[in-house]
């Protein structure tokens, strides 16, 4: 995983975590994706990212009822529940 280091004009250094990136390519876009719901509430009202279990980051905006859920979320939430 890279990360990315900028320093400021006044010495602080900030360091960009690329896992809250958002991604929006692939198929994800055509998914609904589980996420905590404390996570989301969250990042619905502050309008931050979100992870899901399959990795996909991204800032909540649509209503996932319209989207079929995503089926690598299907099975990493099938496979933490046994």
């Amino acid at each position: 995983m890279m990360r990315k280091h900028m320093s400021t004009s006044d010495g602080t250094t900030i360091t960009e975590d690329p896992r809250l990136t958002p991604t929006d390519d692939g198929d994800h876009e055509r998914f609904a994706h589980y996420v905590p719901k404390a996570k989301l509430t969250a990042a619905l009202v502050n309008g931050t990212p979100v992870v899901a279990l399959c990795g996909k980051v991204w800032v909540p905006s649509r209503d996932p009822e319209r989207y079929p859920v995503c089926p690598e979320c299907v099975d990493i939430k099938a496979n933490l529940h046994r």
